[in-house]
């Protein structure tokens, strides 16, 4: 969503770990705030109402606003109950409060950990607050984070913060006892998302979903992905016209296939068939040569003809004779006895087997 932002000049935050709806949608008011021309941006961007309470040792400042933005309003000690009630009283919201430690007050280490310990890894923690650092966990407030592109199955690096619960807990109390109850504990260089404070003492109301700033921050966002999903939703059902049209036409592809299929068999069959007929017709064209050739006094007992060789069995008055009466046809050659010639008994016929090569008249039979 924020790079399709971008080309409008609006950027998007991160959804950082540990920040409410609420605070996200404010921190998204104040970045288009920033985006557009004097008035109009000072009516979009929300009022921070947020309270910091800055500690040093012995006294702490109070500020309104988070960072460089916010704005100082009175310095404190351990004795100023009544001055921090004033300074909280006559709000419209409850405020949200953030103590900021100093740098010295934090201690920081780098754990490495099997991974096998990723799914009870604030258990596992705590269990090493006691070898890592002087306290025992009950004295301390801690908060961590894995290191960026934690493999599932690796060891796991994580960066541990923790500081003394001695020092805050008195102002933990003055704060919800003037009706600013903190809901956060970091120091200046912290992780974004950092925060000292276990949950089960964070107030309840901290992370309110539904005010007025949420809804709207919701809408703009639904209406954002509305606008992004719409085109979406029509290359779809362009997609699916698409592929609807080109089933279609695979089933008419399909059923072109099965008709040339058809017509290429019945191709072949009718090529039979005109082989077959002019096959016939060569065998029509030896009997007429034979007819024609062969003398009174010859029976023809068996003619066989397979491609262009011809057997012919038979008897005859002159046998001998028929080699070279046989040659004199154009059509006919490689005429030749293909057993001896023998007297029929009682008779003046011979039995005869002849071969010889047929060529029809025009072409090959």
């Amino acid at each position: 969503m924020s790079l399709a932002l971008s080309s409008l000049g609006i950027r998007l935050p991160a959804l950082g770990v540990g920040l409410s709806l609420e605070a996200l949608v404010a921190r998204w008011r104040r970045d288009l705030a920033l985006c557009l021309p004097g008035r109009l941006g000072d009516l979009l961007a929300p009022r921070d109402t947020h309270l910091t309470l800055v500690l040093e040792e012995g006294q702490a400042v109070l500020r309104q606003g988070q960072g460089l933005a916010g704005h100082r309003l009175s310095e404190l000690d351990e004795g100023s109950r009544a001055t921090l009630g004033a300074l909280v009283a006559g709000r419209d919201t409850e405020p949200r409060t953030c103590i900021e430690l100093p740098a010295n007050w934090i201690i920081t280490r780098t754990l490495y950990l099997p991974g096998q310990a990723r799914k009870n890894l604030r258990q596992v923690i705590r269990y090493e607050i006691d070898r890592l650092t002087p306290f025992h966990p009950d004295q301390v407030y801690y908060d961590f984070r894995l290191a960026e592109d934690q493999a599932k199955g690796g060891r796991l690096t994580v960066e541990l913060a923790l500081c003394r619960r001695e020092p805050i807990q008195g102002w933990l109390g003055r704060m919800r006892e003037a009706g600013a109850p903190v809901d956060r504990i970091t120091w200046p260089e912290a992780w974004s998302s950092l925060n000292l404070l276990p949950e089960g003492e964070r107030p309840k109301g901290a992370g309110r979903l539904f005010s007025l700033a949420t809804l709207l921050g919701f809408l703009i966002l639904v209406l954002v992905a509305a606008a992004l999903a719409g085109p979406i939703w029509q290359k779809t059902q362009i997609l699916g016209g698409l592929n609807k049209e080109l089933a279609d036409l695979k089933g008419r592809a399909a059923e072109v296939n099965t008709l040339r299929e058809a017509v290429e068999t019945a191709h072949k069959g009718s090529v039979a068939v005109l082989e077959r007929k002019a096959s016939q017709a060569a065998m029509i064209d030896l009997l007429r040569e034979l007819t024609d050739r062969l003398p009174d006094g010859t029976w023809v007992e068996n003619l066989e003809f397979q491609g262009n060789e011809v057997q012919v069995r038979g008897e005859s008055i002159q046998a001998a004779a028929l080699i070279g009466l046989l040659e004199q046809a154009p059509s006919i050659s490689g005429v030749a006895f293909r057993s001896p010639v023998s007297q029929v008994p009682n008779t003046d016929r011979e039995r005869f087997h002849i071969g010889f090569n047929y060529q029809r008249p025009g072409g090959d039979s």
